[in-house]
């Protein structure tokens, strides 16, 4: 690692350069994928005619796809010590997908370009979650992931709200908006050419394992309390069908996730500096906490009216974990076993989206709408009582 460079101050008060510079490009990231992500379900279901089982076999292999690769990618830029390159290309694939969806005349080919999306996800994020890491202090690192965090859902207000002029410039061509969306994707990258390498360079250190037994007692508890509550996190897209269900429009719908990301941007960063001050553990068990109560909200809402403070409740939840778990494993592993550590974390959920995912449509199809809301709040209610009652015979930590 480079302090010299990767640690140079930015505009704001400690936020490195580096880090400054990657919430910039999650922001142009973020803004294309939410340019398209609110209307991939409704494309799916209305244009191509494809059932919500359908929809979640495609959310489910995109997500499993993006965290299971989160694990690899991690693993590998701690072994050649580089992880920019990683970033670059990550990202790179990521933007290319956007135009491959207009080309759709069929669900396989979304579930093509959504695979190959989340694939680019997957090479990036844990490599850039370490540069994050690698680039803050201790004292203030919950700071930067929640700086990062806010930066990345200004991108995902300001995509749906793009998306709404468009789709009607467009006169509700979804492909036209999905050409569009290449155009922040592109410069997010272009961006990246100014952020400094942070890897200890080629050879720097021994081989990383992915043997979760060596990891120490609090990585393992915390890794197999996200893994139960994972499984019943199924994808957004069953937010999104359940909204239009209760009857919002294709317009309320995008309008809705430009104000849940706005209240994820609003919540992320106080967060993170939340975190450092009472320990990341508590901040956490209180998302899970929010996540419990939205998702019974969803199961029981009997009409429009109760589903737009539910998402800005959901907002809530991702502020407050989204970033600050990320921080809370850097903080338990050491520098040169960062990536690793995170893309272990990232793959291990991974092994829970899939089914998590399938199982909703599945219950979705069969038991009726409310059923994976139901069988989510459930396991977020355990999972946060299991966080609890960890984290009180184990140290506390605020790195």
């Amino acid at each position: 690692m480079k302090p010299d460079t990767a640690h140079e101050p930015s505009p704001i008060r400690g936020i490195s350069r580096n880090v400054f510079i990657l919430g910039l490009v999650s922001l142009a990231t973020d803004a294309s994928t939410e340019m398209v992500y609110p209307l991939i379900p409704l494309f799916l279901t209305t244009t191509l005619g494809a059932p919500a089982s359908v929809l979640g076999l495609i959310e489910g292999l995109a997500e499993a796809t993006a965290s299971i690769l989160k694990g690899f990618s991690g693993w590998l830029s701690d072994r050649i010590g580089l992880r920019k390159p990683l970033v670059v290309g990550g990202y790179g694939l990521a933007a290319f997908t956007k135009p491959l969806l207009a080309l759709a005349a069929g669900w396989p080919m979304v579930l093509t370009a959504r695979v190959l999306d989340r694939f680019g996800k997957g090479v990036r994020g844990t490599p850039r979650d370490a540069m994050i890491a690698d680039s803050s202090e201790e004292s203030v690192r919950g700071r930067a992931f929640g700086f990062h965090r806010s930066t990345d859902q200004m991108g995902a207000v300001i995509g749906p709200l793009a998306a709404l002029p468009l789709l009607a410039f467009f006169d509700q061509n979804y492909r036209a908006v999905f050409v569009a969306a290449f155009v922040p994707a592109a410069l997010g990258v272009l961006l990246l050419f100014f952020v400094k390498e942070t890897g200890a360079g080629r050879g720097a250190a021994p081989p990383p394992s992915f043997r979760i037994a060596a990891a120490g007692p609090e990585y393992r508890s915390f890794l197999l309390v996200m893994l139960l509550f994972t499984l019943g996190n199924s994808s957004d897209v069953f937010l999104i069908l359940r909204a239009r269900q209760l009857g919002l429009t294709p317009t309320d719908i995008v309008l809705l996730f430009a104000a849940f990301n706005a209240t994820y941007v609003a919540s992320a960063y106080p967060a993170g500096i939340l975190s450092d001050r009472i320990g990341r553990r508590r901040v956490i068990v209180a998302g899970l906490a929010v996540f419990a109560v939205v998702y019974v909200g969803f199961g029981f809402a009997p009409d429009s009216r109760w589903v737009w403070p539910l998402f800005l409740l959901y907002g809530l939840y991702h502020g407050l974990t989204d970033g600050t778990s990320r921080a809370y494993i850097a903080g338990i592993t050491p520098p040169d076993q960062r990536g690793t550590a995170l893309g272990t974390y990232a793959m291990t959920i991974g092994i829970g989206t899939f089914p998590a995912s399938a199982a909703a449509g599945l219950l979705w199809d069969h038991a009726g709408p409310p059923a994976p809301f139901f069988v989510g709040a459930a396991c977020a209610a355990i999972s946060a009582v299991a966080l609890s009652w960890k984290g009180a015979g184990l140290r506390k930590h605020r790195a």
